[in-house]
């Protein structure tokens, strides 16, 4: 006999650096189907549905919507960037709120069946992206002064869970605040490793040897990190323990490092030497790259991936850029029973080595 579904998971943000170790995630296991909402398609697979659609547009995501049944699971791993500084959270508000807001809500309207909504956020909560903040951060830390878009998407969130509780429904939610996701999405670059691999590409094809391009004080500053697999087991278990009902978590590797370590490894990967941090602005640097990169693309015979859908320089820039300790507690996550962990220098390590053996980079 057939298993039944445990539930029917909607990701939303299915093609991003989060969204789409989520589907992959809950399609390993024999009892969920997908449905994944996303401007781009993924391939298809058994027990997923695509719905390529802007959230944006609340007509056609309430048609999109319509055309699916029996939604018990959200998972909101939506982002839309209005700007490209880390701290220019003002201009990110609306356009986030809006994606939040149009997901839950027709979600909300069409499926009845819906019992909860996990939202993921992430540590700029606590005012990462702003300076030197309380470390470890715990969950129950008091907010920086706004604007900070996650504020406006959590606050909405809970008042609408409210709101349709007196109404009678019965989802809850669940919040998961990750630190600079590990993975790869292709046409959704917002994450550390192809910076790093690009990065050592172009200067190996050039003679030099790997030096850290990020400010001084980063090279020593205690620094964390989220491989994208373990945040997608996190969520899995977020979105099926009855005890994180209505909570917020810290989800990290659960360890620290510092990047002065792990450069020499990283260094090991590409059959290169490392030499003394260099700061250099990734963005402004990088874009005379551009056709090197193109040349190197050919010549190595590497998979074709469009320069601004493969790496973001300035997400290099802000993490290579942070120059104060980044630690959040996990204490909270281990206590209600979220208890893997991944030791961040080796896979950053196995994340390089799998970006050569894929040729994703020479």
């Amino acid at each position: 006999m057939a298993a039944q579904p445990y539930g029917k998971a909607l990701v939303i943000g299915a093609t991003g650096v989060i969204g789409r170790y989520i589907v992959d995630r809950l399609l390993q296991a024999p009892d969920w189907e997908v449905v994944g909402l996303s401007r781009r398609a993924l391939s298809p697979r058994a027990r997923y549905t695509q719905l390529s659609v802007d959230l944006l547009d609340g007509e056609a995501t309430r048609r999109a919507l319509a055309q699916v049944t029996g939604i018990t699971h959200v998972f909101f791993a939506g982002f839309q960037s209005a700007g490209t500084v880390a701290a220019d959270y003002a201009r990110n508000i609306e356009v986030n709120l809006r994606l939040l807001q149009s997901g839950v809500e027709h979600t909300h309207q069409s499926q009845s069946s819906l019992k909860r909504v996990v939202l993921v956020t992430g540590t700029k909560y606590y005012g990462v992206h702003l300076g030197p903040y309380k470390t470890p951060a715990k969950e129950d830390d008091p907010r920086h002064m706004p604007p900070n878009y996650y504020f406006d998407q959590i606050d909405w969130l809970l008042n609408f869970h409210q709101t349709t509780q007196q109404a009678g429904a019965q989802w809850d939610w669940v919040e998961l605040r990750p630190q600079t996701l590990c993975g790869f999405a292709p046409g959704t670059a917002m994450s550390i490793i192809p910076v790093i691999a690009v990065y050592a590409a172009l200067c190996k094809a050039q003679g030099l040897p790997l030096r850290f391009p990020g400010k001084p004080q980063a090279w020593q500053s205690i620094y964390q990190v989220t491989s994208s697999e373990h945040f997608a087991e996190a969520a899995l278990w977020a979105a099926t323990t009855p005890a994180c009902s209505n909570h917020a978590y810290n989800i990290t590797n659960g360890d620290y490092f510092r990047w002065c370590n792990v450069w020499p490894k990283i260094a090991e990967v590409f059959d290169m030497p490392w030499d003394a941090p260099q700061h250099i602005n990734l963005t402004r640097h990088m874009a005379a790259m551009q056709n090197l990169w193109g040349h190197l693309q050919q010549a190595h015979d590497l998979t074709p991936i469009a320069w601004d859908d493969l790496v973001s320089w300035p997400f290099g820039d802000y993490v290579f850029g942070t120059t104060w300790d980044v630690m959040s507690s996990t204490v909270k996550a281990r206590q209600h029973g979220f208890h893997a962990v991944v030791e961040s220098e080796t896979m950053l390590v196995d994340l390089l080595r799998q970006c050569r053996e894929t040729r994703l980079v020479p």
